[in-house]
C-alpha cells in the first residue's frame, strides 16, 4: 500500500521535498546575504588604513557594531573574495545593515567623505600635524611635501609662501586621500577661492593673491579684534605705498621663532632675517601664518584713511590707538610702555 502510494504520488512528494529544500536554502541565503546583521545604535565607521588586516576588521565588526552573526559576514566576505583585497577608506555602517551591503561597499571601496577642518594655524609644522589627527595621511609627508622647492613650484608657490595655499576652512574629503592628491585639492580650494571679484580687488590694490595673503597673515598676528582688519590693512598699505618698512611686530617674533613675546626688545629688532620688516622693507617672504579668510577679505576691503602708526592701548583690552604722525604715535607708545613697566613686563 505504501509503495503503491509513493508510486502514484512521487511527483508530489519529490516536487514537496525540493520545494522545502528550496525555501531552507532561501531562508539560509536570506541570513548570510540580506538580514541585518549589524546594529550600531548610530551610525558607525569604520577606519581602514594601509595597516588593517582582514581580522583586524572582523574583530572592529564583532566590537563596535552590534554584530549578531560574524560568521556570516566571514562567509559572504570569503565568497566575495574580500578578504585578500582589503582596501583602505572610512566606511559608515548603519543600523540594520545586512552583510551584502557591507562586503560590496568593504570590497568596492565605496566609503563616506569626512569632514575636514583646519583653523587658527600658524606654522606648517602645525598644519600637517592637524592634518594628521584628521585623515589617514601621516603629517611627515605632507611636510616634506611643503618644503620641497620643486614641489610647491609645481603648485605656484615657493617653500616660503606655500601656507598661503591653504583657506582655513572645513572641508568634504575622502579620509584615505593621498598627500599628493590632499595638495592639489588644495590648490583646487584654493582656485574656487580666488574669484574674479577677489582677484580684481587684489589688482587694485597693486598686489597678487600671495602677497594679499602675506599682508593678511600679519594683520591677523597684529590683533584678536577682527573689527580692527581693515583698519590695520589700510595702515600697512599706506607705508607700502610710502615706500616706508611694515615695521610689524609680529614678523619680528616669527623671525625669532617666539610668538610668546610680550614686548619686543631692541636685540629683536636687529634680527637678520627676510621675515624681520624692521630691518628689510617691504613684505616678507611669505605669510607668517596661515590667514583667516576673514583677515584676507580685510585686506581686500581695507579701510581708507591716513594713519601710519598703530600702538597697542595702555589698557590691555587688545586694541590699538592708531596715529597719522610720529608724534602722536610716540604718545601713545609711551603710554604703553608705562603700562608694561607697572606690570614688570620687560
Amino acid at each position: 500500500m505504501n509503495k503503491r502510494f509513493f508510486i502514484q504520488h512521487r511527483t508530489w512528494i519529490c516536487g514537496v521535498a525540493l520545494a522545502l529544500v528550496l525555501f531552507l536554502c532561501g531562508v539560509w541565503c536570506y541570513r548570510i546575504v540580506w538580514m541585518p546583521n549589524f546594529f550600531p545604535e548610530k551610525p558607525t565607521y569604520i577606519y581602514i588604513d594601509e595597516k588593517t588586516r582582514w581580522d583586524d576588521v572582523c574583530q572592529f565588526l564583532q566590537d563596535s557594531t552590534a554584530c549578531q552573526h560574524i560568521s556570516t559576514f566571514k562567509l559572504l566576505a570569503r565568497w566575495m573574495k574580500y578578504p585578500p583585497h582589503v582596501r583602505t577608506g572610512r566606511y559608515r555602517i548603519d543600523p540594520r545593515m545586512d552583510n551584502l551591503t557591507l562586503v560590496r561597499n568593504l570590497r568596492n571601496g565605496h566609503q563616506e567623505a569626512t569632514r575636514l577642518t583646519f583653523h587658527n594655524i600658524r606654522t606648517k609644522e602645525e598644519l600637517a600635524e592637524r592634518i594628521d589627527k584628521q585623515l589617514m595621511l601621516h603629517g611627515i609627508d605632507l611636510l616634506i611635501r611643503m618644503n620641497d622647492s620643486t614641489w610647491c613650484d609645481s603648485l605656484g608657490f615657493t617653500r616660503e609662501n606655500i601656507p598661503a595655499l591653504f583657506i582655513p576652512n572645513t572641508y568634504e574629503i575622502y579620509w584615505n586621500i593621498s598627500p599628493e592628491r590632499f595638495m592639489a585639492r588644495m590648490k583646487q580650494e584654493y582656485n574656487r577661492f580666488w574669484t574674479e571679484e577677489r582677484l580684481k580687488k587684489a589688482q587694485t590694490i597693486g598686489l597678487t593673491p600671495i602677497e594679499i595673503s602675506t599682508l593678511a597673515s600679519i594683520v591677523e598676528e597684529e590683533s584678536a579684534m577682527t573689527d580692527e582688519y581693515p583698519l590695520i590693512a589700510g595702515l600697512y598699505l599706506n607705508r607700502l605705498k610710502a615706500g616706508m618698512p611694515l615695521q610689524a611686530d609680529p614678523t619680528v617674533k616669527f623671525a625669532v621663532g617666539d610668538f610668546t613675546l610680550q614686548r619686543i626688545l631692541d636685540k629683536h629688532l636687529t634680527v637678520d632675517s627676510p621675515y624681520n620688516t624692521y630691518k628689510y622693507a617691504g613684505l616678507p617672504p611669505g605669510p607668517i601664518r596661515i590667514p583667516s579668510i576673514c583677515a584676507i577679505d580685510a585686506v581686500l576691503n581695507y579701510t581708507h584713511h591716513r594713519y601710519f602708526y598703530m600702538c597697542a592701548k595702555e589698557d590691555f583690552s587688545g586694541r590699538h590707538n592708531f596715529a597719522a604722525t610720529l608724534a602722536e604715535h610716540n604718545r601713545h607708545a609711551n603710554r604703553y610702555r608705562a603700562a608694561l613697566n607697572r606690570r614688570k613686563i620687560y
